[in-house]
Protein backbone atom coordinates (compact mmCIF):
# COMPACT_ATOMS: atom_id res chain seq x y z
CA UNK A 1 0.00 0.00 0.00
CA UNK A 2 2.95 2.47 0.64
CA UNK A 3 4.06 2.29 -2.93
CA UNK A 4 0.44 3.33 -4.48
CA UNK A 5 0.68 5.73 -1.53
CA UNK A 6 3.44 7.46 -2.79
CA UNK A 7 2.11 7.03 -6.48
CA UNK A 8 -0.66 8.77 -4.85
CA UNK A 9 1.24 11.51 -3.57
CA UNK A 10 3.34 12.44 -6.44
CA UNK A 11 0.39 12.61 -8.67
CA UNK A 12 -1.79 14.67 -6.14
CA UNK A 13 1.52 17.03 -6.27
CA UNK A 14 1.16 16.58 -10.19
CA UNK A 15 -2.16 18.23 -9.69
CA UNK A 16 -4.18 15.20 -9.98
CA UNK A 17 -7.29 16.14 -7.74
CA UNK A 18 -8.39 12.12 -7.63
CA UNK A 19 -5.56 11.08 -6.27
CA UNK A 20 -6.14 13.05 -3.15
CA UNK A 21 -9.87 11.65 -3.34
CA UNK A 22 -8.51 7.93 -3.22
CA UNK A 23 -5.59 8.51 -0.08
CA UNK A 24 -8.55 9.79 1.71
CA UNK A 25 -11.06 6.67 1.13
CA UNK A 26 -7.80 4.49 2.01
CA UNK A 27 -6.79 6.26 4.79
CA UNK A 28 -10.25 7.72 6.46
CA UNK A 29 -11.56 5.05 8.32
CA UNK A 30 -7.88 4.42 10.49
CA UNK A 31 -8.08 8.18 11.19
CA UNK A 32 -11.43 8.24 12.43
CA UNK A 33 -10.34 4.97 14.60
CA UNK A 34 -7.31 6.71 16.26
CA UNK A 35 -9.21 10.06 16.57
CA UNK A 36 -12.23 8.65 18.01
CA UNK A 37 -9.60 6.54 20.86
CA UNK A 38 -8.61 9.75 21.31
CA UNK A 39 -11.32 12.16 21.91
CA UNK A 40 -14.06 9.83 22.91
CA UNK A 41 -16.35 11.43 20.45
CA UNK A 42 -17.92 10.74 17.46
CA UNK A 43 -18.48 14.41 16.46
CA UNK A 44 -15.03 15.23 17.39
CA UNK A 45 -13.75 12.09 15.71
CA UNK A 46 -14.90 13.30 12.42
CA UNK A 47 -13.71 16.68 12.85
CA UNK A 48 -10.47 15.19 13.19
CA UNK A 49 -10.71 13.44 9.89
CA UNK A 50 -11.70 16.52 8.10
CA UNK A 51 -8.93 18.70 9.39
CA UNK A 52 -6.39 15.72 8.96
CA UNK A 53 -6.71 15.42 5.73
CA UNK A 54 -7.15 19.28 4.95
CA UNK A 55 -4.03 20.09 6.97
CA UNK A 56 -2.37 17.15 4.76
CA UNK A 57 -3.63 18.28 1.62
CA UNK A 58 -2.33 21.78 2.36
CA UNK A 59 1.06 20.78 3.43
CA UNK A 60 1.56 18.11 0.88
CA UNK A 61 4.74 19.63 -0.24
CA UNK A 62 6.15 19.25 3.29
CA UNK A 63 5.60 15.12 2.84
CA UNK A 64 8.71 13.39 3.04
CA UNK A 65 8.71 9.78 1.28
CA UNK A 66 10.67 8.49 4.07
CA UNK A 67 8.05 7.70 6.18
CA UNK A 68 4.73 6.03 4.94
CA UNK A 69 2.02 8.49 3.89
CA UNK A 70 0.09 6.26 6.97
CA UNK A 71 2.59 7.33 9.62
CA UNK A 72 2.24 11.10 8.69
CA UNK A 73 -1.50 11.36 8.30
CA UNK A 74 -1.46 9.63 12.05
CA UNK A 75 1.04 12.42 13.18
CA UNK A 76 -0.94 14.88 11.72
CA UNK A 77 -4.42 13.61 13.72
CA UNK A 78 -2.82 13.34 16.59
CA UNK A 79 -1.63 16.18 16.88
CA UNK A 80 -4.92 17.88 16.41
CA UNK A 81 -7.02 15.53 18.41
CA UNK A 82 -4.80 16.40 21.79
CA UNK A 83 -5.11 19.66 20.99
CA UNK A 84 -9.19 18.78 20.88
CA UNK A 85 -8.65 17.01 24.11
CA UNK A 86 -7.15 20.24 25.32
CA UNK A 87 -9.35 22.55 24.58
CA UNK A 88 -12.14 20.36 26.12
CA UNK A 89 -10.48 20.73 29.29
CA UNK A 90 -10.41 24.04 29.08
CA UNK A 91 -14.51 23.57 28.50
CA UNK A 92 -15.32 21.20 30.44
CA UNK A 93 -19.58 19.34 30.37
CA UNK A 94 -21.68 21.00 32.65
CA UNK A 95 -23.32 18.84 35.29
CA UNK A 96 -26.52 18.54 33.61
CA UNK A 97 -24.45 17.02 31.03
CA UNK A 98 -23.39 14.08 33.06
CA UNK A 99 -26.77 13.60 35.17
CA UNK A 100 -28.71 13.08 31.19
CA UNK A 101 -26.13 10.74 30.25
CA UNK A 102 -26.63 8.96 34.03
CA UNK A 103 -30.40 8.98 33.44
CA UNK A 104 -29.81 7.50 29.83
CA UNK A 105 -27.42 4.66 31.52
CA UNK A 106 -30.81 3.86 34.07
CA UNK A 107 -33.08 3.34 31.30
CA UNK A 108 -30.69 1.58 29.17
CA UNK A 109 -30.02 -1.04 32.32
CA UNK A 110 -34.35 -1.55 32.47
CA UNK A 111 -35.03 -2.13 29.47
CA UNK A 112 -32.27 -5.12 28.91
CA UNK A 113 -33.18 -8.69 27.85
CA UNK A 114 -32.52 -11.13 30.91
CA UNK A 115 -29.44 -13.13 29.49
CA UNK A 116 -26.94 -9.71 29.64
CA UNK A 117 -25.08 -9.05 32.85
CA UNK A 118 -26.38 -7.93 35.51
CA UNK A 119 -26.81 -4.24 36.70
CA UNK A 120 -23.41 -4.26 39.02
CA UNK A 121 -21.40 -5.96 36.72
CA UNK A 122 -22.52 -3.07 34.22
CA UNK A 123 -21.86 -0.12 37.26
CA UNK A 124 -18.64 -2.03 37.38
CA UNK A 125 -17.85 -1.85 33.58
CA UNK A 126 -18.78 2.28 33.78
CA UNK A 127 -16.49 2.56 36.91
CA UNK A 128 -13.59 0.65 34.64
CA UNK A 129 -14.28 3.07 31.60
CA UNK A 130 -14.47 6.31 33.74
CA UNK A 131 -11.23 5.50 35.20
CA UNK A 132 -9.52 4.73 32.03
CA UNK A 133 -11.08 7.48 30.01
CA UNK A 134 -9.54 9.74 33.36
CA UNK A 135 -6.00 8.33 33.43
CA UNK A 136 -5.93 8.71 29.82
CA UNK A 137 -6.63 12.49 30.20
CA UNK A 138 -4.12 12.37 32.69
CA UNK A 139 -0.49 11.29 30.40
CA UNK A 140 1.21 13.29 28.63
CA UNK A 141 0.74 13.95 25.52
CA UNK A 142 3.69 11.65 24.07
CA UNK A 143 1.94 9.11 26.55
CA UNK A 144 -1.47 8.82 25.72
CA UNK A 145 -0.49 8.66 22.01
CA UNK A 146 1.90 6.24 22.12
CA UNK A 147 -0.51 4.08 24.37
CA UNK A 148 -3.70 4.76 21.73
CA UNK A 149 -1.18 3.91 18.62
CA UNK A 150 -0.02 0.94 20.65
CA UNK A 151 -2.49 -0.85 22.29
CA UNK A 152 -5.95 0.25 20.65
CA UNK A 153 -4.47 0.81 17.00
CA UNK A 154 -1.66 -1.94 17.12
CA UNK A 155 1.13 -0.20 15.59
CA UNK A 156 4.73 -1.37 15.59
CA UNK A 157 6.97 0.17 17.91
CA UNK A 158 8.77 1.53 14.65
CA UNK A 159 6.01 2.87 13.44
CA UNK A 160 4.60 4.54 16.39
CA UNK A 161 8.32 6.28 16.92
CA UNK A 162 8.57 7.67 13.31
CA UNK A 163 4.90 9.06 14.17
CA UNK A 164 6.61 11.02 17.45
CA UNK A 165 9.69 11.58 16.10
CA UNK A 166 11.15 9.22 18.90
CA UNK A 167 13.48 6.50 19.10
CA UNK A 168 12.45 2.86 19.64
CA UNK A 169 13.57 2.95 23.63
CA UNK A 170 11.93 6.35 24.27
CA UNK A 171 8.32 5.29 22.57
CA UNK A 172 8.97 1.47 24.65
CA UNK A 173 9.76 3.77 27.23
CA UNK A 174 6.47 6.12 26.81
CA UNK A 175 3.97 3.32 26.59
CA UNK A 176 5.50 1.30 29.04
CA UNK A 177 4.95 4.56 31.48
CA UNK A 178 1.10 4.80 30.57
CA UNK A 179 0.38 1.26 31.35
CA UNK A 180 2.12 1.69 34.57
CA UNK A 181 0.08 4.53 35.30
CA UNK A 182 -2.82 2.72 33.87
CA UNK A 183 -2.19 -0.44 36.27
CA UNK A 184 -1.64 2.11 39.31
CA UNK A 185 -5.52 3.63 38.81
CA UNK A 186 -7.34 0.40 38.29
CA UNK A 187 -5.66 -1.63 41.03
CA UNK A 188 -8.21 -0.15 43.53
CA UNK A 189 -11.30 -1.16 41.35
CA UNK A 190 -9.75 -4.54 40.70
CA UNK A 191 -9.11 -5.03 44.16
CA UNK A 192 -12.64 -4.14 45.09
CA UNK A 193 -14.34 -6.41 42.71
CA UNK A 194 -12.05 -9.26 44.04
CA UNK A 195 -10.85 -10.03 40.27
CA UNK A 196 -7.43 -11.63 40.04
Amino acid sequence: MEDSDSVAVARVKAGDGDAYRALVDRHSRSVFRLAYRMTGNEQDAEDVVQETFLRAYKQLHRYEARASFGTWLYRIASNYSLDLVRSRKRHPQTALDESAAGEAGTNRVDAMPSGAPGPDRLLFGDEVQRTVASTLDQLSNQERTAFVLRHFEGQSIEEIGSSLGLSGNATKHSIFRAVQKLRRALEPLVNSAGVS
